[in-house]
């Protein structure tokens, strides 16, 4: 019992480390998002997700998703304490980030007057790309810096550099709408990757880590495992994001520009608070599950532990969305964004499938069965993209939520029933009895939120609310003495 509470307590301090951190960037993303809204508008906010997105495919092909694989790798040189092997992988990794960064740039600037005219029918948006090129550059040596702080365990050092990097992007880019409008969302892009990038430098070279000279030929043996897993993801990335890039540019071609807006929005507001708790566990979740990848019986019991904590935290939040989503929508945005309230209600309940799948989805890397991860994924993106493409058409923004609820329930279906074949897992009763009570909340608040009238909808409401927090408060409590946790708060941010 001990021994399983301190397992519980080593999750919930690196969630409440990382909690912190995203609370933090919660309020700042919501002044964020209030100025974007206000000063651009659903038009505004179509074209700064088109871009972003567009440049996430090419960063997604380019990355090789060492922001993933290198943790795996740099957390197992540092777990052996040899220092020589410790330089010698964050040297050859150091070496690999410069050399996917500077592809990701020259690819985009080269692609630059297709991807104009793909993305927005028009070669108007050609030295836009270019000039985002630099942020694939600066964006792999930021991410480059921050994988070497979450594999040797700097927790501390990521946390701030991520509080500093978000809060520094924030007040500087903001004058470039208010003064430029729509014409400043490029500048604003670029300031940001660059405001990152310095500030991970900086917190990375707190961690001082010798040079090891490597000729060429090292540096490809070296690195090998670390591309080769990391193409897999990379290219499993890329599918995700070319996804994500058809369903926007099928919305925009169907519905308009400010279709694009409303449903970035819609997903801005949900994944924003979700984030906060799929974040802060998977800095730490995927380290710790990959120590233990070997024993199965060790595997379970953490995702298990993992899945609960999660759900745990997730449930009353998701909750709240539910009954107070129009306050929520106008407090991030404005008046103009209220029609993603029903996509959001919908997909509010499809974040309980995405928790349990996600828990289970990390065991295919932590145990490097990349091949398995890759179809998997495969898989997952071509159903979420017909359910998609199939939602916007017959029911619009709503038809994006209930395709989410259902591409995640499938799912989960399908990871469960992987790991299960594969590894032999199983959810343990106390996770079904989790999960039971508060899916049956959450239906409990769509069907108030859908079939009842002010105030009795959010007095009732509120009764849910009150309801899920308080059985979550008891059972955390249970797993990890939540009351005697919250008396040694120091450890804390």
């Amino acid at each position: 019992m001990i021994e399983q509470q301190s397992s519980y307590r080593q999750i919930m301090k690196a969630t409440s480390l990382f909690g912190g951190v995203q609370i933090f960037n919660i309020l700042i993303s919501i002044i964020r998002s209030k100025f974007i809204a206000v000063l651009l508008g659903p038009a505004g906010m179509g074209i700064m997700g088109l871009l972003t997105s567009t440049t996430g495919i090419i960063s997604n092909l380019s990355n090789f998703g060492l922001g993933t694989s290198a943790v795996k790798d740099i957390a197992a040189a540092y777990g052996t304490g040899d220092e020589k092997r410790i330089r010698t992988v964050i040297s050859v990794f150091r070496r690999i980030v410069w050399i996917t960064g500077f592809l990701g740039l020259i690819i985009t600037i080269i692609l630059a007057p297709w991807l104009s005219e793909l993305t927005f029918a028009n070669k108007n948006y050609t030295s836009a790309f270019i000039w985002l090129s630099l942020t694939l550059l600066f964006n792999q040596l930021s991410s480059g810096q921050l994988v070497i702080l979450q594999g040797m365990r700097r927790l501390n050092f990521l946390a701030k550099a991520n509080i500093y990097g978000t809060a520094i992007g924030l007040f500087v880019t903001i004058p470039f709408f208010f003064f430029w409008r729509i014409e400043g969302i490029v500048p604003s892009i670029i300031t940001t990757a660059l405001i990152s990038l310095v500030i991970s430098l900086y917190f990375s070279r707190k961690v001082n880590i010798e040079k090891i000279g490597l000729s060429g030929l090292q540096t490809f043996k070296e690195g090998q495992n670390m591309l080769r897993m990391g193409f897999l993801i990379s290219l499993s990335g890329l599918f995700s994001a070319c996804s994500a890039y058809i369903v926007r540019l099928f919305i925009s071609h169907t519905g308009g520009v400010e279709q694009v807006g409303l449903y970035n929005a819609g997903f801005t507001i949900i994944n924003i608070y979700v984030g906060l708790v799929f974040n802060a566990i998977s800095t730490d979740y995927f380290p710790r599950l990959s120590e233990v990848a070997m024993d199965n019986k060790l595997c379970k019991q953490s995702i298990n532990q993992q899945s609960e904590i999660a759900l745990l935290i997730l449930a009353p939040i998701l909750l709240i969305f539910l009954i107070f989503i129009n306050w929520v929508v106008i407090i991030f945005f404005s008046k103009q964004f209220i029609a993603v309230n029903g996509m959001i209600y919908w997909a509010a309940l499809g974040m309980f499938f995405k928790t349990c799948s996600w828990s289970i989805a990390f065991v295919f890397l932590a145990k490097g069965a990349n091949n398995l991860y890759f179809w998997n994924n495969l898989g997952s993106n071509i159903y979420d993209l017909g359910l998609n493409i199939l939602g916007y058409y017959f029911w619009g923004l709503t038809g994006l939520g209930i395709s989410f609820v259902i591409s995640y329930a499938i799912y989960l279906f399908q990871v469960y029933a992987v790991s299960s074949i594969k590894y032999d897992f199983k959810f343990d009763r106390e996770f079904i009895k989790i999960f039971g009570i508060q899916f049956s909340l959450a239906i409990a608040g769509f069907g108030v939120t859908q079939f009842m009238n002010q105030p009795f909808n959010f007095l009732i409401g509120i009764l849910l609310i009150l309801f899920s927090g308080g059985y979550s408060i008891k059972e955390l409590d249970k797993r990890l003495g939540l009351l005697s946790l919250l008396k040694n708060f120091h450890y804390k941010l």
